[in-house]
């Protein structure tokens, strides 16, 4: 098969990817003196010319058109016996950025970009080399550029401590439109901001700029609380177990949790899927019998050895294997089960886990906490502390 001649079109492909890049705006706006860019074109041999006159005349035509502008053609001699020595297209030159912009169709988009650069500089001079560095991806904000600008400089010169992020006060600028930027905002934050003002260590948002993170609330039922089926309150506020309470059961679904028989000398705490993060900040708990209830799946025993690595002492119920047999016809299929390594399950636990996880006992096995009879859970409260069901508290009322 004949080789492909290089046609302009193949010119200005090669020079897009480096528009793409952003590696022609970087040197523009650092103010790079423009370095000539040759194109060494693929053309016919000497041999070729005779064979495919017609092709070559108009493949030598669109490179005149070419030449007339933007680009520059450089022409080469090639001789042959049957067509004597011909001049044709030998390689294209590029010989400014005007030039560039031009055989790219990019005179807007350059426009746009200098806009940006001195909006930037003018407002927020430590984001120019962000600017700079980052030219394509500020081209993509160009719309939203100033409301960016205008945030960036009102946090770092209106934020008192203590604000939440729904009192920015920029116009035209909500928590919808600074979390769809968060990641571009955390990138202009940290070169604006003063390294006091920013947490190094923190993972959200909010807090590595210092505005207060919407609060955290705890679910639970407590005999402690006299005329109170159940209360939400604060995590930051729940500083302290309810009167009484040497034991807390934590328990994964809403219904499971509303109709648990509460024993009078324990808590029970609504996790909801998310009970690592509801727990954890609640340093009591390592004074009270911790006992977990989730699903039976891999899941259910990843979040008991996360929730181990804040308190070693908690203890699992109804996650074993003769529950999880007991119920052979309520399972379900867990649908993304995971096989991470948990080094704080016990020896029944981790072999439970690693069949799980195995497939030992056929496609992935689920048994939701709803499932089990609740004969079973009467038993299981019986065992842990000796207590006969019958004098345990009513369950909650259904909200």
């Amino acid at each position: 098969m004949a080789r492909p001649w290089t046609r302009p079109a193949d010119a200005r492909a090669w020079l897009d990817k480096r528009w793409q890049s952003g590696a022609l705006l970087t040197a523009f706006a650092e103010g790079e003196q423009w370095q000539p860019l040759s194109i060494p074109l693929r053309g016919p041999a000497a041999g070729e010319i005779a064979g495919r006159l017609a092709e070559t005349q108009q493949w030598a035509a669109e490179w005149a058109r070419a030449g007339r502008g933007p680009l520059r053609v450089e022409y080469k001699k090639v001789g042959g016996r049957e067509v004597g020595a011909n001049l044709i297209p030998g390689r294209a030159w590029i010989d400014d950025y005007d030039r560039a912009w031009e055989l790219l169709g990019v005179r807007a988009q350059v426009r746009s970009f200098n806009s940006v650069a001195a909006a930037t500089a003018e407002r927020c001079p430590r984001l120019v080399p962000w600017v700079i560095r980052r030219p394509m991806q500020a081209l993509r904000l160009a719309d939203g550029w100033d409301k960016l600008l205008a945030t960036v400089g009102w946090i770092d010169e209106r934020q008192s401590p203590g604000m939440y992020l729904r009192q920015v006060d920029v116009p035209g600028v909500d928590t919808k439109f600074i979390e769809r930027h968060r990641s571009v905002l955390a990138e202009l934050l940290d070169l604006q901001l003063d390294c006091d003002r920013i947490d190094q260590d923190a993972t959200d948002f909010a807090t590595r700029y210092r505005f207060r993170r919407k609060p955290g609330y705890v679910r639970f039922r407590s005999p402690g609380f006299a005329g109170f089926s159940e209360l939400t309150v604060r995590t930051d506020e729940f500083a302290a177990p309810p009167p009484g309470a040497r034991r807390a059961y934590v328990v994964e679904n809403e219904i499971t949790y509303l109709a648990f028989p509460l024993p009078g000398a324990a808590i029970v705490i609504f996790g909801g899927g998310y009970a690592v993060d509801v727990l954890e900040p609640l340093g009591w708990l390592a004074d009270l019998d911790l006992v977990y209830w989730g699903d039976v799946d891999t899941h259910g025993f990843a979040i008991l050895n996360r929730l181990r690595h804040r308190f070693g002492h908690a203890r699992s119920m109804l996650m074993d294997r003769a529950t999880l047999l007991a119920h052979r016809d309520q399972w379900v299929t867990e649908p993304r089960p995971t096989a991470a390594v948990l080094d704080l399950l016990d020896a029944e636990e981790s072999e439970l886990y690693r069949d799980l996880a195995n497939g030992s006992f056929g496609p992935p096995v689920r048994l939701e906490q709803e499932r089990i009879r609740f004969a079973a859970i009467e038993r299981a409260l019986e065992n842990l502390d000796g207590t006969p069901v019958a004098e345990t508290l009513a369950p909650a009322r259904a909200q």
